[in-house]
């Protein structure tokens, strides 16, 4: 078992280490230039490729979509009352709480532990909480919606035509597959390198809140995802990572948008590094418990 673990965890540690000893070398690393290509090229195209071979049915992916939207639905009122209890805003912490590291550290640690399936699954729960940033946390961070913002995402184009190809059985030339799929294949390995460089240039401020908001993260979100799991009886691959990418530490998203709207940046980076570092330190434990 320690074994399983051990190559589940390894390579998210290895890719995200050489990042952070990448920044903490002081070579260059173009952060606009690797989310760039992330966020327009590789996750669009992960998406399309990995929906436009989907081995399971589009039902049950679409299902798992929906668990992953009951969870946010669930997180909203949980946090926000938590939030309320220390007194802390809602608009500068809210998206912090309710919006984990679901790319850069939930989709490979569900590919790894639950392989084609599991990264699959994890996708769907992706593709959501990506539509829910970049518009209820948009929202939540500056005050005001960005349907602009959402209709520039390609993400959103990459998932309504690969599952209008799945829906109508449309075969694709074996030439565009293998380029999606190769160019889908630089997401995972940039993402962790940017999250290891992200948590070196970052800083714990303001520690008391740090603490408190990512210990609640983790705790919160394995109380959900374990919640849903059970009252739906997911079993496999679906109840792990469903489990797991609700227990994410707080997405790096969470940052750039408090940075960019003025919203306790300085205390959300704390938040993202805290609540990394204590998901290392909990992820054999998770992991142990999800494989049993």
């Amino acid at each position: 078992m320690f074994q399983i673990l051990f190559n589940i965890i390894a390579p998210v540690l290895i890719c995200a280490g050489l990042g952070f000893y990448w920044a903490k070398s002081n070579r260059a690393f173009h952060m606009e230039t690797v989310t760039g290509l992330v966020s327009n090229i590789g996750a669009p195209l992960l998406i399309f490729s990995t929906l436009a071979q989907l081995e399971m049915k589009l039902s049950d992916f679409l299902e798992f979509g929906l668990y992953a939207l009951l969870s946010l639905i669930a997180f909203l009122p949980i946090c926000f009352g938590f939030l309320k209890l220390f007194k802390l805003d809602y608009r500068d912490y809210l998206p912090a709480l309710i919006f984990p590291n679901s790319g850069n550290m939930g989709l490979p640690l569900c590919y790894f532990a639950f392989q084609d399936e599991g990264l699959t699954l994890a996708l769907a729960f992706f593709t959501v909480y990506a539509v829910a940033q970049f518009t209820l946390g948009v929202w939540l961070a500056s005050g005001s919606t960005s349907i602009s913002q959402l209709l520039k995402t390609p993400l959103i184009y990459s998932v309504v035509i690969a599952l209008a190809l799945r829906a109508t059985d449309t075969q694709l030339p074996d030439w565009i597959l293998d380029t999606t799929k190769l160019l889908g294949g630089i997401t995972i390995p940039l993402m962790l390198m940017a999250l290891g460089v992200s948590l070196a240039n970052l800083s714990a401020s303001h520690m008391k809140e740090s603490v408190i908001l990512s210990v609640a993260r983790l705790a919160i979100g394995f109380a959900v995802g374990l919640s849903l799991a059970t009252v739906f009886n997911l079993e496999g691959a679906a109840r792990g990572v469903l489990i797991l990418e609700c227990t994410m530490p707080v997405a790096v998203f969470n940052y750039l948008f408090s940075l960019r709207y003025g919203r306790a940046a300085g205390q959300v980076a704390g938040t993202v590094l805290i609540s990394t570092l204590l998901s290392f330190l909990t992820l054999p434990l998770l992991l142990l418990f999800l494989l049993s």
